[in-house]
Parts: structure tokens; C-alpha cells; sequence
């Protein structure tokens, strides 16, 4: 790659030629938005509806779908079905930007071949205790940054940026967060120039 294309520094560089190869696998071209969802099953990932999980009380469904809703996006089983696939679960109250990031993340980690290296409790019922899978922190930071890479790539995001398009803008094209948007644009150190050229406006506004 030309290397106005890659942003600064060996770690994020390294993220981002990932990122390329997952978008080429799933024969994306460089702005156009990725599905996650399509490039699930590659991953051998089934995303399942959260109302399709059978054995949850009515008083954990409450608590994950209510008040701890914030404190998860989503997960995969650490089981694999006798297919080979894995289980993966979305909150179902977080949008489909959100869950594309998730899902990415998810999907990463996979590519990536990364391996949980415990299981901890993350909710326990009449039925018994329900576990999930943990990574290791740098695991967790490359999977994520290397899947939010894919979904918003450097360079596209460069000329966005040069357009004058705003976070929200770009949110919307390639089908993410803004505040996805605004990680890569800090990450990749976009940011400062970013903010220069919406110093009149809101820098965040649609």
C-alpha cells in the first residue's frame, strides 16, 4: 500500500493492513460500507436473535435487556455447535451501527485467531451459571481496533475528512457510530485536523 494510506504508528499501521485483508476477502471496495453480518459466516459465526436463547429466567432476561443493558453489547459461546460454528448473541436495544461494530469485534477475534484464555460468570440463575468467554487485553485492543479498521477504513476516512464531511456524515456512509467514527479519527490522529476544519461548527454535529 502507498503509505499516505496507512496511519501513524507500527501498531495501528499493522491494525490496518488486517483490516485491508478482511475487506478484501469480502471483496468490498475501499469506501464502500462492509456488512459484518455477511462476513459472519466465513468466520463460521451464527448470529442468533436474543429471543431465540432458551433458558434464561424471566428475571435474567429483565436484567440483561433492562438495567445491565449498557453493560454489554454482545458475545460469542465458547462452545462451538457440532457444525463448527460458534454462537454469537447482539443486544438486541443497540442499533444496527452499534451491533456492526460489535459483531466486527467478534468476527476479528476469529480472523485473527485469537483464544480465550478463561471463562468468567457473567450471569447465574435457577438453571445454573451462565460463562463467557475473556481475552487477553491486547487480544481485546487488536481485535477491536483491527475490526473498527475494516468498518471505517484510513484512507477513506483521510478524504472525508479533507471533504469537510463531519463524524456524523461518515457515520451514516459506512453504516457505523459516530462515535465509532470519532475513535478511528483520534486512533489514527485525524482528529486534530479534524476538529480545525469544523472549528466554526460543531465538530460532532449532522
Amino acid at each position: 500500500m502507498i503509505d499516505y494510506e496507512l496511519p501513524p504508528g507500527d501498531k495501528w499501521r499493522q491494525f490496518e493492513l488486517r483490516a485491508v485483508g478482511f475487506r478484501s476477502f469480502a471483496r468490498v471496495r475501499p469506501d464502500a460500507p462492509l456488512d459484518p453480518f455477511r462476513l459472519a459466516k466465513f468466520a463460521n459465526l451464527l448470529v442468533l436473535d436474543f429471543e431465540q436463547i432458551k433458558g434464561l429466567s424471566p428475571k435474567t432476561r429483565e436484567h440483561l435487556l433492562g438495567s445491565a443493558s449498557e453493560a454489554w453489547s454482545g458475545g460469542a459461546c465458547s462452545r462451538a455447535l457440532p457444525d463448527g460454528r460458534k454462537i454469537v448473541i447482539l443486544n438486541p436495544n443497540h442499533g444496527r451501527m452499534r451491533t456492526n461494530a460489535t459483531l466486527m469485534e467478534e468476527i476479528s477475534h476469529v480472523f485473527l485467531g485469537h483464544q480465550p484464555n478463561r471463562l468468567h460468570v457473567v450471569a447465574e440463575d435457577a438453571r445454573g451459571r451462565t460463562s463467557a468467554r475473556d481475552y487477553r487485553k491486547a487480544d481485546e485492543e487488536a481485535a477491536y481496533g483491527t475490526g473498527a479498521a475494516a468498518l471505517v477504513p484510513y484512507a477513506s476516512l483521510r478524504r472525508s475528512v479533507f471533504k469537510g464531511q463531519t463524524s456524523s456524515q461518515i457515520a451514516r456512509h459506512f453504516r457505523v457510530s459516530r462515535e465509532l467514527v470519532e475513535y478511528r479519527l483520534k486512533v489514527t490522529r485525524l482528529w486534530r485536523t479534524y476538529r480545525a476544519a469544523h472549528a466554526a461548527g460543531d465538530a460532532t454535529g449532522d
